[in-house]
């Protein structure tokens, strides 16, 4: 009986020292995956701070073109020029787009129906039956 009594308390001690491996094991990866959404919860914080940062400059040169339109300095003034082209060819595209037919005359869209923004198709679901696009709210 003594052998298996010290067999007993060997598994005994050889479970506990597993319990605690796997205590360890846990808490370590607990940590990581804390220090990982951690990581990603600053580097999303940087990425907004970023487009605040686009944002707020896009403004002030904004400003400044439409503030000094004709004193502007040499060392923008290709920059103002390629902004000027930009802005001449979108608004050729824009002008280029095919009109479509509600463009003109507004059309009646019996209740509980949508307009597709893209094709113009009524329907009553999330997506344009004609051409897949989202229907909005």
């Amino acid at each position: 009986m003594a052998f298996f009594d010290e067999l007993g308390k060997k598994a005994q001690t050889v479970a506990e020292v597993a319990a605690e491996k796997a205590k360890a094991a846990a808490a370590v990866a607990g940590e990581k995956a804390q220090n990982a959404a951690e990581l990603a919860k600053i580097n999303m914080a940087i990425a907004s701070e970023q487009r605040e940062l686009d944002k707020d400059y896009r403004t002030i040169g904004e400003w400044f073109v439409t503030e000094y339109e004709g004193e502007i300095p040499e060392a923008v003034k290709d920059l103002v020029d390629a902004v000027a082209a930009s802005k001449a060819r979108i608004a050729e595209l824009e002008d280029s787009k095919p009109k479509r037919e509600n463009d003109e005359e507004k059309v009646v869209v019996p209740e509980g129906m949508k307009v597709c923004p893209v094709c113009g198709a009524a329907s009553d679901s999330k997506f344009c039956p004609q051409c897949g696009a989202p229907m909005g709210e």
